[in-house]
């Protein structure tokens, strides 16, 4: 089974929590035990699972891809000036997958699933979702 999710970001940088979205899909599906794929279409965003217990966490994510991937010195700029973004979405990566466990997403009590945006606002960010039964 494969699902689309589709989502708009209001930001330059920042993470957008999907895990209900993903939920949903897997309840509907029916399946108890397998996999979901989560995967974000584009070269400038990424996916990863986070802690979701306040907000402080992702904005760390956010200051560290800052600090460790400045915006503005990379020779793609030249292009369309988001070198930065093409960067830090190729360094944590455009999927994740989850283990479906008794028809539930295998996430620990604070881990969600997030959207990492580097190169927004995006009216339109499109997200596979594939699961596999085992």
């Amino acid at each position: 089974m494969q699902e689309i999710i589709r989502i708009s970001t209001d930001r330059n940088n920042g993470l957008y929590d999907i895990t209900r979205k993903v939920e949903a899909i897997v309840h509907k599906s029916g399946i108890e035990q397998g996999t979901a794929s989560v995967y974000v279409q584009g070269a400038t965003a990424a996916m990863m699972i986070q802690e979701s217990w306040d907000q402080s966490v992702q904005n760390d994510v956010v200051t560290l891809m800052k600090k460790l991937i400045p915006h503005g010195v990379w020779e793609h700029d030249a292009q369309d000036n988001n070198g930065d973004a093409h960067l830090k979405a190729g360094l944590i990566g455009p999927g994740e997958t989850i283990p479906v466990i008794q028809g539930r997403l295998g996430l620990s009590t604070w881990q969600n699933i997030f959207v990492c945006e580097f190169d927004g606002p995006r009216q339109i960010r499109n997200i596979v979702v594939t699961l596999t039964e085992a």
